[in-house]
């Protein structure tokens, strides 16, 4: 029995291994496929309606609703300024007014008085021109004091500062307590809703982005690619540069873009076939490009490559170390722990 233990333990170590089987991965074909041609540039984010408020008039500032950051309706009130010196002047041209009011109507039955004695040749015609002079005197001394107690209820009103149209707080420039003065600023805010983006692009390709008419845009901060509105080119140019503003609409309420923003511009300027590989199957190791090509048996291998700048957020241009019908592994990181024996 131990004799017949023993030669099978040395058949079990004589037999030969078997080959590791080939991992899962998942991958994908390499494409030959007709692409938009594209020019890039270097864009920036701007607000379209972007505005500082500022006080109107002096006083100190006694509330402030809303800080940076925060989210703000058409027609709140943001800050608010102490108006009593405001409403104290409204009174006293109220009261003003309501003298003038007095003095009119004492002038005007003055005035009709004075007709009746004419008629009655107790006056002379001058009694008569007096007291009409004085009585339109009077209603003009009325109407200007009603227009300095409507301007004085005008500015007491600056006293409440609301919010223009709605939009987000980009800055506050003021603090609790502070004294306010005409054309101090108050706060910045802008419309998250009419974003675009501005490039300067150079004249030559002009002609190819304006017969396309269509671009996208791409935000590296995001890892995002957002097709926009439309493409405006701006009618002058930079004599310096040799360059022209082109602005790019962005669609709206595009979370986590404000202005300032960097941002790529990709105007499409034609369309030719090229060889595309899956962005995800890139590998990136120093200097080197690679991706993961898995070969007859399944298993994945290195493969150095060369790319171009055609693709999109999906796809990007091989120039080089790939051929059509290729595939390639989409998990670059697993891939690497699983390569071909001896490679």
């Amino acid at each position: 029995m131990a004799a017949a233990i023993a030669l099978a333990a040395c058949g079990e170590a004589g037999a030969p291994s078997r080959p590791p089987a080939p991992p899962q991965l998942a991958s994908a074909a390499v494409e030959l496929r007709e692409v938009d041609l594209t020019y890039s540039a270097e864009a920036v984010v701007e607000a379209v309606r972007q505005s500082t408020v500022s006080a109107q008039i002096a006083g100190r500032i006694v509330d402030i609703r809303f800080d940076v950051g925060d989210r703000v309706k058409k027609g709140e009130v943001i800050v608010r300024i102490d108006e009593r010196a405001a409403s104290q002047a409204l009174a006293a041209s109220e009261a003003q007014v309501r003298e003038a009011e007095a003095a009119a109507r004492n002038a005007r039955a003055q005035y009709e008085r004075s007709r009746q004695l004419l008629a009655q040749k107790f006056i002379s015609p001058a009694a008569l021109d007096k007291a009409e002079a004085d009585f339109r005197q009077a209603q003009a001394r009325l109407s200007a004091l009603l227009a300095g107690a409507g301007q004085v209820a005008t500015e007491r009103s600056f006293a409440t500062i609301v919010a223009p149209y709605s939009g987000v707080v980009s800055a506050r420039h003021v603090e609790l307590g502070e004294m306010a003065v005409p054309g101090k600023p108050l706060m910045t805010g802008f419309d998250p809703a009419t974003l675009r983006v501005v490039a300067n692009v150079p004249q030559a390709q002009l002609a190819a982005i304006q017969a396309s008419g269509q671009a996208r845009v791409e935000v590296p901060s995001l890892e995002r690619w957002v097709d926009v509105k439309q493409v405006t080119v701006v009618p002058t140019a930079d004599p310096r540069t040799h360059t022209t503003r082109v602005r790019l609409e962005l669609p709206e309420d595009l979370r986590g873009v404000y202005p300032g923003v960097f941002a790529r511009a990709h105007f499409v300027i034609g369309r030719a076939p090229r060889l595309l590989v899956p962005r995800a199957a890139i590998v990136h190791r120093s200097e080197v490009t690679a991706v993961y090509v898995i070969d007859a048996e399944g298993f994945p291998r290195l493969r150095q490559v060369r790319l171009g700048a055609a693709g999109d957020e999906r796809a990007v241009e091989v120039l080089a170390g790939l051929r059509p019908g290729e595939r390639v592994a989409l998990e670059p990181v697993k891939a690497g722990f699983h390569t071909a024996p001896g490679s």
